[in-house]
């Protein structure tokens, strides 16, 4: 691992990677969410996808663990689990297409991805209906479907959740828990199926320390009743992320 670790320093773009680290880690910390759609479209001018979603995934798992136990305790949990099942369910799908998906198409689909979800959010779309179990397991499965084809997991559900005008305590806790569950079942999968490879665990290694400290801070940063200028903060960094994502920047 010592020799990995060192040819992970010298990655060419590494400090992209530790800057979108940084940057997803804190949104993530303060809002729940984001800290996928700001590092995935940086990683994929780095990384090929799957090597991103390795480093992503780790990063994922160890940075919120410090905010876990008060998203436990703020999360409407039995509505987190049912996400969950449709989740688990598609997620072995996408990760299948993942494999067999070459890098330009990836990276403008996920910056397209990114653009129509901020759209959606930014347009203040609401839900007015009841929200029943099929259809949260059905949300779940869609977000499931891309968190194994992009590592980018959140955007159904977050829109999900915006649209349901839950207030941005319980929403922000419950993407905590479905984040963090999210990420250990893809890691499983992608380990059962032959998917891990040890440079980017090396490379993990670098960024996991900065997107843990980054969602530390973020966590101290959120207040409930400042929630709307987070998120317009969050959408300003998604966007930018985004455009830096696409193909054209070699």
């Amino acid at each position: 691992m010592s020799q990995a670790l060192a040819q992970a320093l010298q990655v060419e773009g590494l400090w992209r990677l530790l800057l979108a680290a940084a940057v997803g880690g804190l949104v993530r910390g303060f809002s729940g969410f984001g800290g996928a759609l700001i590092y995935m479209p940086a990683a994929a001018t780095v990384l090929t996808p799957v090597w991103a979603l390795i480093t992503l995934t780790l990063m994922d798992i160890a940075g919120p663990v410090p905010n876990l136990r008060g998203a436990w305790a703020a999360a409407r949990r039995r509505e987190v689990a049912i996400l969950l099942v449709g989740a688990a369910l598609a997620l072995p799908l996408g990760l299948w297409l993942l494999s067999r998906l070459p890098q330009d198409p990836f990276r403008w689909g996920l910056s397209g991805l990114v653009f129509g979800l901020l759209a959606l959010m930014a347009a203040g779309w609401r839900y007015r209906h009841a929200l029943s179990d099929r259809l949260v397991a059905g949300i779940g499965a869609l977000g499931g479907l891309l968190g194994g084809l992009t590592g980018v997991a959140g955007p159904p559900v977050i829109l999900f959740y915006m649209a349901a005008g839950h207030s941005p305590a319980v929403m922000r806790a419950n993407l905590i828990l479905y984040f963090f569950a999210i990420d250990c079942t893809v890691l499983a999968l992608m380990g059962g199926g032959g998917l891990l490879a040890t440079p980017p665990l090396a490379i993990a290694l670098l960024t996991a320390p900065v997107y843990m400290l980054a969602n530390v801070l973020g966590a101290r940063a959120f207040r409930p009743e400042r929630a709307g200028a987070y998120r317009w903060i969050a959408y300003g960094v998604i966007a930018a992320s985004a455009v830096l994502g696409m193909p054209v920047w070699g």
